[in-house]
């Protein structure tokens, strides 16, 4: 009975995106080059080729130095350069746009099998199948032996060379000759003397490729014995083990971003993996034959993989990852941890704030209450100058109202501007069931603006302003606090505690005194309560 994997295999309808063909021996290496549009491939043919991601086919003549296999490849940080390992043990550095040959190197005695720059881009490594790893100065062309001598790694072939992000380590792996356990380890270099640093046990067969992840926390490794492993470089400890292949993992690489992890094996699948939490991406994504290596684009959006059939594919992780959901593992969290949140501004709130603060819910009243007796006689109030009896106001009466109006339109966020102007208060006794204006018949006069008319509207007013000094005021009063709106009062000597915006109460004229006179004496308004 085939075991879960391998049936899950076979029911895989991932689709490759582009196809090239012409390799007559296996595909031993497949990069992006800068801009997308173009991918170069390895192959044991003994050629370099480029090709059109685009149309799929090969862009201009093989690239060629002997006819010694090529088994691995590497495109410098600058996008300018290729390095290259072959069967023949040189190590040769290529121009891309003349595609020739700069600089040969030939300090190994054996085969190449794995080469990586450095990220400054100005040395490469290289490991060979006698056991030894080698360093070499772009610039020059000359191996660093005035540094270190080349590194004799102890294993019987080094498939697996590469440095650190910061370029201080050096990490490789090899093959083993005797059933020794500590010949499959992983082993840490200092990359300036040359001495071994640590040594990770774990893998039980050969150990065939190697990869960093770009903060240098993670280590990330590919065996014979079919597990992908990662290391904390912290501790240089076991964290994980990936086990969904069923045969020898050839290739492994790590996304732009950190976030994915593909895998190519010789059970002819590649597979992607989510590094947050460890777990497989959707199906295996199947080949024809074995595949032997797997590179990212520069967006983490293509997945280039070399197979055993002697093509090479290009995939698209952006579709595999939106049919699984996981469309967010293209994005970067750095970014997004360190973009700033948005800011969410308050409403502005033209009337101040408190500017109702103390009001009863249910219900207030308007006191405006003299420094002196107020005048009950005739003559006094026809011809009185002094401020009248304090006036309660119930509920429904119209200062009420627009008080509750002014609140609504508060509690609803809309601005109120204060127009800058007072309207005359003209005390009216309030009859119950007739009209409102049915004892006002005066003839109002035209309301004075405010003294400062953009108190109310960006700053709360101040408590205390004079009346203007054109208007008579009540011989009696002595007190220069400005009425207050609401329940709190103003007494002698009494300053108020909230802000409240100005009020300047009018002297009525002489027919509207009249006129009050008449109507407030009549026999309709004698029930005591008006």
């Amino acid at each position: 009975m085939a075991s879960p994997i391998s049936n899950k295999k076979e029911t895989s309808a991932i689709m490759h995106r582009q196809k090239f063909e012409g390799h007559t021996n296996w595909v031993w290496g497949a990069i992006h080059l800068p801009g997308g549009q173009r991918i170069i491939t390895c192959s044991g043919d003994g050629s370099l080729r480029v090709w059109n991601t685009k149309s799929g086919k090969q862009i201009g003549e093989d690239w060629r130095d002997g006819d010694s296999q090529v088994w691995s490849i590497a495109l410098s940080p600058d996008g300018k350069k290729v390095v290259s390992g072959s069967e023949d043990g040189a190590v040769r550095l290529w121009d891309i746009d003349t595609c020739k040959v700069i600089t040969k190197w030939t300090g190994h005695t054996d085969g190449v099998g794995s080469v990586c720059w450095s990220r400054d881009g100005r040395r490469v490594l290289s490991g060979s199948n006698h056991g030894t790893a080698r360093q070499w100065e772009v610039e020059s062309g000359e191996t660093i032996e005035n540094i270190l001598a080349s590194i004799k790694t102890g294993h019987e072939s080094v498939y697996a060379v590469v440095y650190s992000p910061d370029m201080t380590l050096i990490a490789t792996g090899g093959w083993a000759r005797d059933v020794d356990v500590d010949e499959y380890s992983i082993k840490i270099w200092d990359a300036k003397t040359g001495k071994l640093v640590a040594t990770l046990k774990g893998h039980t067969n050969d150990v065939l490729c190697l990869a960093w992840t770009k903060d240098g926390k993670s280590l990330i490794s590919g065996s014979v014995d079919c597990s992908i492993r990662t290391w904390n470089t912290a501790k240089w400890k076991q964290t994980a083990v990936l086990d969904e292949h069923t045969s020898v993992v050839h290739a492994i690489a790590i996304s732009p971003n950190d976030r994915i992890l593909a895998t190519v094996s010789r059970d002819k699948a590649a597979q992607l993996w989510n590094l947050d939490n460890g777990q497989p991406i959707s199906s295996p994504i199947q080949h024809a034959d074995g595949v032997s290596c797997v590179s990212f684009s520069a967006g983490g959006k293509r997945l280039a993989t070399g197979c055993m059939d002697n093509n090479a594919y290009i995939w698209d992780v952006a579709a595999i990852l939106r049919e699984a959901g996981l469309d967010d593992l293209l994005l970067d969290p750095k970014v997004n941890a360190t973009r700033p949140p948005i800011q969410v501004r308050p409403p502005v709130n033209r009337v101040p704030q408190g500017f109702f603060d103390g009001v009863p819910p249910s219900h207030s009243s308007v006191r405006i209450r003299p420094s002196t007796p107020p005048v009950t006689t005739f003559i006094g109030r026809l011809f009185g100058h002094s401020p009248s009896i304090a006036q309660d106001t119930s509920p429904s009466s119209p200062l009420d109202r627009v008080r509750n109006l002014l609140k609504q339109h508060r509690q609803s966020g809309e601005s109120i501007e204060l127009q800058g102007r007072s309207p005359a208060i003209v005390e009216v006794p309030y009859a119950k069931g007739k009209r409102r204006n049915a004892c006002a018949r005066e003839n109002r006069k035209r309301p004075l603006p405010l003294k400062n008319p953009t108190a109310g509207i960006s700053h709360p007013p101040k408590p205390n302003v004079a009346n203007p000094s054109s208007q008579p005021q009540a011989a009696a009063s002595s007190s220069s606090a400005a009425p207050v709106i609401g329940n709190a009062t103003t007494t002698t000597g009494t300053t108020p505690t909230h802000s409240r915006p100005n009020i300047m109460i009018r002297q009525a004229r002489l027919w509207t005194r009249f006129w009050l006179l008449i109507c407030c004496t009549s026999t309709e308004y004698t029930d005591g309560h008006h």
